[in-house]
């Protein structure tokens, strides 16, 4: 006889993913806050432009050295309270370094920017992980609206930014009033998240109703250790997924850094135009997020993660290679659509098993976010011998890496999730 507890209502799992689609548009109005600003940064510090490569890349091994730990951290307070902890985390950081900058201390500007990053690389693993259970509890494809909620918060806090640094904005005043609100956002949000299954297997044997709230569902037994952190890193499949998002992502992240800049150089236009190559490849890959979620209820994970990894090729060479402007965007356009789903797809084939899901994106985002952040600027120093057009044609090797092992996100056989079968 089943002792299946009843379900979560519908309409729950409805209010859980807009409350996850927020909190993603929040964090990309937060990143995007910062890097609106970046030449505020500059000024206020005096610094070349190697001196802020090294500067910024303080906040991604932040995000690099914290990302491993997230799953851990997760399964043992719960998605919602590691959003709202990690969250803090990025406030308090870009408080402390922007407030450095106006009082010219560098050093203390690199140590708020570690703590950032840190608070950022573990709030984003727990929202997709969010994203992933709501998914699961839908029964549908949404993961990728999720990630097109951050592309459109990216570009919501560039215009804000934009607008605050032409009405003269200081630069704390500017981040932490963003910050902040993103904060309260966040906090309350995650009223409404569904728990994870780490924090509903904690919960299970009498808890009561207001225990069981998701978002204060807190593992007290179950809560994954190092051990088992190390031992994810050894799983076959969750490495092949990895590296599907580390294609995706250095195929996005070469764009978001590169591709204004090639417009204007290899074209000879001038900055507006290389911003216009910018929005179109942001514009693409946002609209392909909102529209494939339906494709891939219709087509299937692995058969998306082919075609769109075909797009990026075809989009990335043609816009390396073709010597006319216009073709060149539509190559940009390709390549945008071609680089949206890999790594929401990814995050979803982490998750598949909810008793490991924790772990298992918590690897994939590391990998990931390692190809996001290293990824560009190697094409950067590539670009000094042979060029930035040619330079981009790197990509397609990994690209194609990600073609042969798309397979590996099949999703797995439905295991027992422990938010829906406490009694068993």
């Amino acid at each position: 006889m089943s002792t299946d507890l009843p379900t979560r209502p519908p309409a729950h799992a409805v209010r859980a993913a807009w409350a996850v689609f927020a909190v993603f548009v929040v964090a990309g109005i937060g990143m995007a806050t910062w890097a609106s600003r970046i030449p505020a940064v500059r000024d206020g510090l005096g610094f070349s432009e190697a001196e802020m490569g090294v500067l910024l890349l303080t906040g991604a091994i932040g995000s690099l050295v914290a990302l491993p730990l997230s799953g851990m951290i997760a399964s043992r307070i719960g998605a919602g309270r590691t959003c709202v902890s990690f969250a803090a985390l990025a406030a308090a950081g870009f408080a402390v370094a922007t407030l450095a900058v106006d009082g010219d201390h560098p050093m203390l500007v690199r140590v708020g920017l570690f703590l950032g990053g840190m608070g950022v690389g573990i709030w984003d693993a727990a929202m997709n992980l969010e994203g992933a259970v709501v998914e699961q509890r839908l029964g549908r494809s949404v993961m990728p609206r999720f990630h097109a909620g951050f592309s459109l918060g990216t570009v919501a806090g560039a215009g804000i930014g934009a607008l605050a640094a032409h009405a003269g904005a200081s630069l704390p005043g500017h981040v932490i009033t963003v910050m902040v609100i993103d904060l309260i956002v966040v906090v309350a949000c995650v009223r409404f998240f569904e728990p994870t299954a780490d924090a509903a297997a904690g919960t299970a044997g009498g808890a009561t109703d207001a225990q069981a709230d998701p978002a204060t569902a807190v593992d007290t037994g179950t809560g994954h250790t190092l051990r088992d952190t190390l031992a994810t890193w050894r799983e076959s499949r969750t490495l092949l997924v990895g590296l599907v998002v580390l294609a995706a992502a250095l195929t996005e992240g070469a764009a978001n850094d590169w591709v204004s800049l090639v417009v204007v150089d290899g074209f000879g236009t001038d900055d507006s135009v290389g911003a216009i190559g910018l929005a179109v490849f942001l514009c693409a890959m946002t609209l392909a997020r909102l529209a494939g979620t339906s494709l891939i209820d219709r087509y299937g994970r692995v058969t998306m993660l082919r075609v769109c990894g075909a797009a990026a090729l075809v989009g990335v060479v043609v816009f390396a290679l073709v010597p006319t402007l216009w073709i060149a965007l539509v190559g940009v356009a390709v390549w945008g659509a071609g680089a949206s789903l890999g790594f929401p797809l990814g995050m979803s084939a982490a998750s598949d098993d909810p008793r490991k899901a924790a772990l298992r994106v918590s690897v994939v985002s590391t990998v990931g976010y390692s190809a996001f952040f290293v990824g560009p600027a190697l094409i950067g120093f590539l670009a000094e011998h042979v060029g930035y057009r040619d330079a981009l044609l790197v990509l397609a090797v990994p690209v194609a890496v990600g073609l042969l092992v798309a397979g590996a996100a099949r999703p797995l056989p439905a295991a027992p999730d422990p938010a829906r079968t406490l009694g068993e």
